[in-house]
Parts: C-alpha cells; sequence; structure tokens
C-alpha cells in the first residue's frame, strides 16, 4: 500500500516469525534432522543497533532473524538517522503497526491510519465513513510519544462512479463542497491532513480534471494548515517500459501544491509473471522519470515493502507471506516451497 531515495517505511509490516532453525542450504533429509529443533528467541531489548551487532550482512542467516526479530535497540530507538519525511501506513491487517507507531514514533514524520472513505450520496453530498476506526486514545499516545509527528489517515474515493467524477469535476460548487467538508473532518477528528488514494481509480481518463481537483483540494486544507499527501502510481509499468498511470507531466502540474507524493513501488511482478517485489533498477526509474533534475526529490516518499509474495502452483492469485503464516510451517514444508534457506 515510499522509498538516500527510500523514504517510505511501511508499518503494515508483518515481522516474520520463524520458529524453526535453518541454516545454509539444507537437503530433504538434513530438513527431517532439524525440523524437531527449535530456537529462543531474544525478548529482551539491546543496547547495541543492529550494525554494532552483526546483523547487517550480505549472508543474512534465518537462524538469526529467529533470534532476533523481536530485540531492537532500546538506547537508540527514538533517534533518527534519516533528515527526510518518513510515511508509515497503519493497516488493519496488521494492528502491530499500532504498536510500532508509538514506540518507534520518532523516526517517523507522517503516520496513516488506513480508516477513512469519502462517499458521494448526491449533489453536493459527500459522507464519511470509517471513523469507528479512528482511535483517539491511541493518537493522543503517538503525539505524546512524538512531538513532531503528523497523523493524516488515508482516504478512499470509495463507491464512486465515472458519473460521480464527472458531475464533480463539472461543478466548481461540489468541489468546493468536497474541500471544505474535508477541512472540517480533519478539524472536529483532531487530523493533520490526509493522504488521498484517487488516482489510480479514473485510469488514464479525466487527469486535467482530476488535477484541477486535486489543486482546489490542496488550497483549502494548505488555509487551514493541514497536509495533502497523493498516492500515485508507478511512473513506469512494471513489466515494461513504457509509462505508466502517472507521469512527469502530471507530477510537474501538482508538485508545487502536494505536500507528498506516495510512490507505490511494489508489488512489480504477478503471479503470470513472478519475480522480484521491488526489483531496485525500477525503484529508480520510477523516481528519476518524475523527477529527472531532482527538483522535488523531498517531496518522493519511495514505497518500501516488507512482506513477500508467494506465487505456488496453488492458487490463481499471489498472495503475502506473512510472519503469523510462516510460523505454522515446518522447517521441511519451507524449503520444499521455496528451494532452501539462507
Amino acid at each position: 500500500m515510499g522509498k538516500n531515495i527510500m523514504r517510505l517505511l511501511c508499518t503494515s509490516v508483518s515481522l516474520t516469525v520463524i520458529y524453526w532453525l535453518a541454516e545454509g542450504t539444507l537437503s530433504k533429509t538434513d530438513a527431517k534432522k532439524g525440523a524437531t529443533k527449535k530456537l529462543e528467541e531474544k525478548t529482551l531489548h539491546s543496547d547495541k543497533n543492529v550494525q554494532d551487532r552483526g546483523l547487517v550482512v550480505v549472508d543474512l542467516k534465518a537462524k538469526d532473524i529467529i533470534l532476533e526479530h523481536r530485540s531492537y535497540c532500546s538506547t537508540k530507538m527514538r533517534e533518527r538517522y534519516f533528515s527526510g519525511d518518513v510515511l508509515g501506513y497503519i493497516t488493519p491487517w496488521n494492528s502491530h503497526g499500532y504498536d510500532v507507531a508509538k514506540i518507534f514514533g520518532n523516526k517517523f514524520t507522517l503516520i496513516s491510519p488506513v480508516w477513512l472513505q469519502v462517499k458521494r450520496r448526491g449533489k453536493e453530498r459527500f459522507q464519511f465513513t470509517g471513523l469507528h476506526d479512528a482511535d483517539k486514545g491511541w493518537m493522543k499516545v503517538v503525539r505524546k510519544n512524538s512531538k513532531n509527528i503528523k497523523i493524516v489517515p488515508r482516504i478512499l474515493f470509495d463507491g464512486w462512479t465515472y458519473q460521480d467524477f464527472e458531475s464533480v469535476f463539472g461543478s466548481e460548487d461540489e468541489i468546493e463542497e468536497l474541500s471544505e467538508s474535508m477541512v472540517l473532518l480533519a478539524k472536529n477528528e483532531n487530523f493533520d491532513g490526509f493522504v488521498v488514494e484517487v488516482w489510480s481509480q479514473l485510469g488514464n481518463q479525466k487527469q486535467t480534471e482530476l488535477i484541477h481537483l486535486l489543486l482546489h483540494l490542496s488550497e483549502a486544507l494548505h488555509e487551514a494548515h493541514l497536509k495533502l499527501i497523493l498516492v500515485i502510481p508507478p511512473a513506469v509499468a512494471a513489466g515494461t517500459n513504457q509509462p505508466g498511470m502517472f507521469t512527469k507531466k502530471e507530477f510537474d502540474q501538482l508538485a508545487s501544491a502536494i505536500d507528498s507524493f506516495s510512490l507505490m513501488t511494489y508489488d512489480y511482478s504477478t503471479p503470470q509473471r513472478p519475480g522480484p517485489n521491488s526489483p531496485l533498477p525500477w525503484l529508480r526509474a520510477c523516481v528519476q522519470v518524475l523527477d529527472p533534475d531532482s527538483k522535488w526529490r523531498n517531496k518522493i516518499l519511495l514505497g518500501l515493502n516488507f512482506y513477500g509474495m508467494d506465487y505456488s502452483a496453488l492458487g490463481a492469485s499471489g498472495e503475502p507471506i506473512l510472519g503469523s503464516r510462516i510460523a505454522l510451517r515446518t522447517l521441511e514444508e519451507l524449503i520444499i516451497s521455496y528451494g532452501h534457506l539462507q
């Protein structure tokens, strides 16, 4: 659902919880011998960071992940090592993200809970749903722990038809009503702005009109001292060298008005074309195509996924490999599925 160009850290991460020991490349025989072994996990915090503990290496071993994944450096947990903006998403499918935001909030500048939807209910009538998910207590704790953090919920244009978009695009009154309603929502709920996800819904259609809407929304939010982050699809279509749905042309028209762009540089591969989730050359290309002169790089939040995809022959579509799922597998099943672990 980022990112030195890597600026976006997704807190929709499930840290892999593996209870079975694997070291090196194992045969099936070795797997059977090792399948009964369990490795104790470190649950105490460390006074050393991952570099000092020798965990930032090329040849990472599974046993080190198992042993260390719950242990973080308590003395450095509030320090930032990157001066740019860092946006973290909090997703419904990984509630651990709420704890990550509370513990490591100082490492983020923007936190976006995936809470909200806006629905069009008629002429100049808009309804916001998802507010039942908004956790005021959690927001208070996050802000207490991290004084400079901004909470900017993701808002989705839910259930909008092509006719809904056309009606709003064709009416300045509707655009103004939508903008004012979003400002009022942010003020009433104590939000610091919004992450808006709408661009991909129209494909390559009505781009001029959508840009006009976004410029108006940006102006209204900024007048109220609120932020607007726009989710954008990759500038280079995955698996090709062709332009994506959001190109340099659109970026140039919006760059001065939008606070940040959340660039979706993940899910590169598909079940029909299995492969890496976010190949580095593609990541670079998506940024360089949008901003070849590095004028607005500080506004591009590069999407970094912290999950893998399982493209097995058993299903028609791939699915994320999550810690809770991995934990239920034996070492032998992992080796059969993925070849080997190192």
